[in-house]
């Protein structure tokens, strides 16, 4: 007993320290983007502001249009949800229910592709968009990432988890393959596509190269391409750095908070039963 007390100790431990390392740079960035030029740059450094200096929000917005950074970016991480997340649930109805001349090989491609680096076509999607003339637009922004590989094999993985005879049985009483989709296969699903859209939203939030390659008008930038200009523009004035970046982060961790257990289910996938 004492054995497994030290070893439940010692784990909690560990698990403390590392949680510790990973958090407390968030809590520091949000602490200091409250705080004045002194106290960032203090040896040793101040860990809670004296005085909470909210005036340095408005003065991020007042030197770059941080409003329309977000505007561009909850627009195209929308986008490119919603319109991934219908592909990847037909693809993956596909492959899993329908029956057809060259699946094998069909699969084997798409499963071959998901071992191409992004970067290593970053270049030719870059020269595709160049020649059909959409650089500094929000089709250029979102073209390259309306269809994923992976989520489509992520959802193929949950939907073989159910079984077949159910979509048999909507077909034997008439149901079409839309109507077995949208009325069985979705509502059965809904925390694998929930997680799908969680981490596709989240992607399209923390673009950052290709927003970079196809974007050079401040109106178009992301906020992480606009928070890296501010923090040239900004210069020494750590302070207002800070509170760009908490500007940046808060959202999306926010929504991590609310939305944390339908991710986590979504990923054990502990509500579909065989």
């Amino acid at each position: 007993m004492k054995k497994i007390r030290l070893g439940v100790v010692f784990s909690y431990i560990i698990l403390f320290i590392f949680a510790f390392i990973t958090v407390f740079p968030f809590i520091y960035m949000i602490l200091g983007g409250l705080m004045n030029f002194q106290e960032t740059t203090s040896i040793p450094p101040t860990l809670i502001p004296h005085h909470f200096e909210w005036s340095n929000y408005a003065k991020v917005f007042a030197r770059a249009p941080f409003g329309r950074y977000f505007f561009n970016t909850v627009l195209t991480a929308t986008v490119t949800t919603v319109v991934s997340l219908f592909n990847s649930l037909l693809g993956a109805f596909a492959m899993v229910n329908l029956r057809f001349k060259g699946k094998g090989v069909i699969q084997m491609v798409m499963l071959s592709l998901l071992m191409v680096p992004g970067e290593a076509i970053i270049f030719t999607n870059y020269n595709t968009i160049a020649h059909l003339g959409l650089l500094n637009t929000y089709i250029g922004l979102v073209l390259p990432f309306l269809t994923s590989i992976f989520y489509m094999y992520y959802l193929q993985s949950y939907f073989g988890s159910i079984s077949t005879t159910i979509y048999k049985a909507a077909m034997i009483d008439g149901a079409s393959d839309w109507d077995y989709i949208w009325k069985i296969l979705v509502p059965m699903s809904k925390s694998g596509l929930f997680t799908v859209g969680l981490l596709s939203f989240i992607s399209g939030w923390n673009s950052f190269l290709w927003p970079l390659l196809v974007t050079n008008e401040d109106t178009m930038r992301l906020l992480n391409n606009g928070l890296s200009a501010f923090a040239s523009d900004a210069g020494s004035e750590t302070q207002l750095q800070l509170a760009a970046a908490t500007l940046t982060v808060l959202p999306i961790l926010i929504l991590y908070f609310i939305f944390r257990k339908q991710i986590i289910r979504g990923v054990v996938r502990n509500d579909i039963k065989g």
